[in-house]
């Protein structure tokens, strides 16, 4: 993508539905207040009440809190449900953010069931929400969006992140199948790196990195509000997957 199709107008999300998974901290968190900032309700979710509850107080009236297993079918479900009873038939943005990181070490050092988990949340989590929430988002059409966060992990496998760049590659393989599979019923899908940002993951995986070296999860926030501006929508962009640092 080139530096002139970058400049967007911020998106109006007033009367707006949206989504957020692990928005407890970092991006999630991030993400959550940008939207709630552009207008939308949020419903905030995640496995840990308290920080989501955190995150409420600071987005105000327009928040949300659910805490769920994002990787529970049943969970989800009750999610869409959530969202209906609170009176909302339609849903506008989802994003995708919650992950974890697993074991950062060689792949012979990894058992099966460590590989399993970070398959589960990271990969198996985004398509049980997705797919719990599809016919609210169908609801929405055509103003309808599905933003995954994945990696550059996901797109070349690198030493020593294994379970977490399969599980992102994962999400890159959803994100252009869901897009094919969704254009038809105006639900646009896409995928967004952020590249190295100031979290807690991060820094669980890079001990040695100077956190002051990396952008803020608040930097990576134009990014996603480009996939819901009137550019984007008009543009019918969907099955990409581009990343943060093009926007900073």
């Amino acid at each position: 993508m080139t530096e002139e199709t970058i400049d967007f107008d911020p998106p109006n999300l007033t009367d707006t539905v949206a989504v957020v998974t692990g928005s407890g901290s970092g991006i999630g968190a991030a993400c959550a207040t940008a939207l709630a900032d552009c207008g939308a309700v949020v419903f905030l979710v995640g496995r840990r009440p308290a920080p989501l509850r955190a995150v409420a107080r600071r987005i105000g009236g327009e928040a949300r809190v659910f805490p769920a297993d994002i990787a529970d079918p049943a969970a989800m479900e009750h999610l869409a449900h959530a969202i209906r009873a609170d009176g909302y038939s339609s849903l506008h943005t989802l994003v995708n953010n919650a992950a974890i990181l697993g074991p950062h070490t060689s792949l012979h050092g990894i058992s099966t069931a460590e590989y399993a988990e970070v398959m589960r949340i990271n990969s198996t989590g985004t398509f049980a929400v997705t797919k719990a929430l599809l016919p609210l988002l169908a609801a929405a059409s055509p103003e309808a969006n599905v933003v995954n966060l994945t990696s550059s992990v996901g797109r070349h496998g690198r030493a020593t992140w294994g379970p977490y760049s399969a599980s992102k590659f994962a999400v890159e393989s959803l994100t252009q199948t869901w897009a094919e599979e969704l254009a038809a019923d105006g639900i646009r899908v896409n995928a967004l790196n952020p590249g190295g940002t100031r979290t807690a993951m991060r820094a669980e995986a890079m001990p040695s990195e100077d956190p002051a070296s990396v952008p803020a999860p608040d930097e990576i926030v134009p990014s996603l509000l480009f996939f819901l501006s009137p550019q984007a929508r008009e543009a019918r962009i969907t099955g990409r997957s581009l990343n943060s640092r093009d926007f900073m």
